[in-house]
């Protein structure tokens, strides 16, 4: 898993939610996006520049975050983001803090790799997932997960209970499919003549 190093500022909270309303839209008319990191001794408020977090949030790559507020620093993943319904601008963002001795969920991006025999023969490769749920430390987590179809004939599919991979649990259910070999026309007319 990439890392992406992050900084902060710690924000205060208002008291009344009309005067935290205007608080927050006054921080975001700065360009700042208000922020929030949970699961550490206690719940930390505080903003990041717009600008430093588009590369972290617009990405299909997954990263844990070098998170510094105000100095002391912070390991965390993003576990929500919130954008505004019609403008479609960053309202918010939730952080939750990790370390080296609890594992966490995350979804993982999932890339097939080799050609299969049923697509050689005239079928056609379906994925059906493009991420899975992995249960693992931070550490443990690559980039991508990989899929050998090499093996794969005309009609086959790789289920969830097929794969495996090592300091790595699989969340989703064991009877998900992740790719099949769908046939074709052309295959079916191949495997007539």
């Amino acid at each position: 898993m990439k890392s992406f190093d992050l900084t902060g500022s710690v924000r205060t909270i208002a008291e009344r939610s009309s005067e935290q309303q205007k608080v927050l839209k006054a921080m975001r008319r700065e360009n700042k996006v208000p922020c929030v990191l949970y699961g550490g001794e206690k719940n930390i408020n505080f903003t990041v520049n717009d600008a430093d977090v588009r590369k972290l949030v617009y990405t299909p790559d997954i990263h844990y975050v070098n998170l510094t507020i105000d100095g002391e620093p912070h390991i965390a993943i993003v576990r929500e983001l919130q954008f505004h319904p019609v403008k479609d601008n960053l309202l918010h963002i939730d952080f939750m803090e990790i370390n080296d001795k609890k594992p966490i969920v995350m979804e993982v991006p999932l890339k097939l790799e080799g050609l299969a025999v049923g697509v050689k023969a005239g079928g056609k490769m379906r994925q059906l997932m493009r991420t899975l749920k992995v249960k693992a430390i931070y550490s443990n987590i690559p980039e991508i997960l990989s899929v050998d179809v090499t093996e794969m004939g005309l009609g086959k599919a790789k289920k969830i209970a097929d794969l495996s991979y090592e300091n790595l649990e699989l969340i989703n259910p064991k009877s998900a499919v992740v790719c099949m070999v769908a046939a074709t026309r052309q295959s079916k007319d191949a495997a007539a003549q």
